[in-house]
């Protein structure tokens, strides 16, 4: 199976991947989860529903960014082959 294919059918998963490993990524992941139960644990029900909407639209933010990023990232690499093989 080739990469194009491996990345159609979901077994290259770019953003898990380059991830995979990473002890500070995986620090600063249990600090937030930490820090959001505590902080959830203060809140009144309406804070609570705002805040989820507000983590759930900060969420959406950056998974836009990182398809984006993904995205300008596999250009530039795909422009910078064509030069090179011209």
């Amino acid at each position: 199976m080739t990469a194009l294919e491996n990345l159609w059918y979901g077994n290259i998963r770019p953003v898990e991947e380059y991830l995979d490993g990473n002890a500070e990524y995986r620090n600063l992941l249990r600090l937030v989860g930490n820090n959001r139960e505590k902080f959830e644990a203060t809140l009144s029900p309406e804070q609570a529903e705002l805040f989820e909407k507000f983590y759930t639209a900060v969420n959406e933010m950056n998974s836009v960014s990182e398809a984006a990023a993904f995205k300008y990232g596999f250009n530039l690499a795909f422009g910078l082959l064509t030069e090179t093989t011209e």
